[in-house]
């Protein structure tokens, strides 16, 4: 998207309207949205948050954002469940009135855009953070799952003043190809962005190379390959340190088990330090950042942040892993669930230690250019400028 002039909203009459960011974990919204909304606070909007309830509401409203508490799930999938959540939605937008949404994340974007449909929301930005595993799972189920949520996307999507952010062309064309939405309500933001302070460009760590995967610890995120490529690399008698981070996921089906990551452990060719909140310092200690997703993502954050902190990156050739990187220039990218691909990759970085950090160098470049904060925030500002001058 072509950036658009956002000088003068500051001060304006577009900037006594009311902005409510609507997405279903609080934690998700502190990691990834609370820049846009500051920003949209300092430049005289009205902001609101609704979230479901949970531990992180009280650092939002503590920085002075208006929460509100709303009955959406992250996952789970009963049907009288997930009508609730619309009701709570449209109540919510009926008393608030807002004169703009931001819906975020899947359920947030379906069922908010729904209940703003039925509630009269002026405009609505939808964020499409990757479309999850219902447009890429080929059983028969998935498919049936795959029509009602396309039918569910048309009904969200019905409104004359929409935008609808994409981090990637895939998932832009997935829900083209449906008839969701027009080419006029598209517009393109590569990922989340990342405040380029907090994730300094340091000189690689010295001694044995350390491979980094951070996220979530789902089947679908590669965790397995990652292990598996640890298996072949030791068993190749590369010198390498293999760190996986991250917390387990009970509440979704694809969770890694703790029984096999108490038998990863016992075998000794990965570390398992856990969830850490420091990433900047992981990847500052890491030489090689490792990424080997088949999940529906948008434009992992994880990948945006390896580039900010000038990390070589083997990420899959996968909608959203591919979009963050420069292939050959900041990283290298690896057939999805292919371990031994992914294990011949991450050598040939062990073993070229000038080549991973012109990569890592190529990265923070990439990072100054496409991921700072400071442009993501703007081109949000003007998205936000550009419906409200329409309604």
């Amino acid at each position: 998207m072509e950036c658009i002039d956002v000088s003068g909203v500051a001060g304006s009459k577009l900037t006594e309207k009311k902005i409510l960011f609507v997405v279903n974990a609080p934690e998700f919204f502190l990691s990834h949205r609370l820049p846009i909304a500051i920003a949209a606070r300092d430049a005289g909007y009205e902001v609101h948050v609704a979230t479901a309830d949970g531990g992180a509401v009280r650092e939002i409203r503590r920085l002075g954002l208006v929460h509100h508490t709303v009955a959406i799930a992250r996952s789970g999938q009963n049907p009288f469940a997930e009508l609730g959540s619309i009701v709570s939605l449209y109540r919510l937008f009926r008393a608030l009135k807002p004169d703009l949404l931001h819906l975020i994340t899947i359920k947030p974007v379906l069922y908010g855009g729904i209940a703003a449909r039925l509630a009269g929301v002026p405009a609505t930005v939808a964020a499409v953070s990757g479309l999850g595993t219902v447009f890429i799972a080929q059983s028969a189920a998935a498919k049936v799952r795959r029509v009602l949520v396309s039918g569910l996307y048309r009904l969200a999507f019905s409104q004359r003043r929409l935008a609808v952010i994409f981090q990637n062309p895939d998932d832009r064309d997935g829900l083209l190809a449906i008839g969701a939405l027009g080419n006029d309500q598209v517009r393109m933001i590569r990922g989340s962005g990342v405040n380029l302070a907090d994730y300094p460009f340091l000189p690689e760590p010295e001694g044995r190379p350390v491979v980094a995967m951070a996220a979530r610890l789902l089947r679908d995120k590669g965790v397995y390959e990652f292990v598996e490529a640890a298996r072949l690399l030791k068993s190749r008698g590369v010198a390498v340190v293999m760190r996986l981070i991250g917390a387990l996921d009970p509440g979704n089906p694809t969770s890694i088990e703790q029984a096999e990551l108490d038998a990863w452990l016992a075998e000794g060719f990965v570390e398992l330090p856990g969830y850490r909140s420091d990433i900047a310092r992981q990847y500052t200690a890491a030489n090689i950042v490792c990424l080997p997703s088949y999940y529906g993502e948008g434009l992992p954050k994880t990948l945006v942040e390896a580039a900010a902190c000038g990390r070589a990156v083997v990420t899959t050739n996968h909608p959203g892993c591919r979009d963050a990187i420069e292939p050959e220039i900041t990283g290298i990218l690896v057939p999805a669930k292919k371990a031994s691909a992914l294990a011949d990759a991450l050598q040939a970085l062990i073993e070229e230690p000038q080549r991973r950090m012109r990569m890592g160098k190529a990265g923070r470049e990439l990072a100054e250019r496409a991921f700072s904060i400071d442009r993501i925030v703007e081109q949000h500002l003007a998205i936000y400028k550009e419906l409200l001058e329409d309604a």
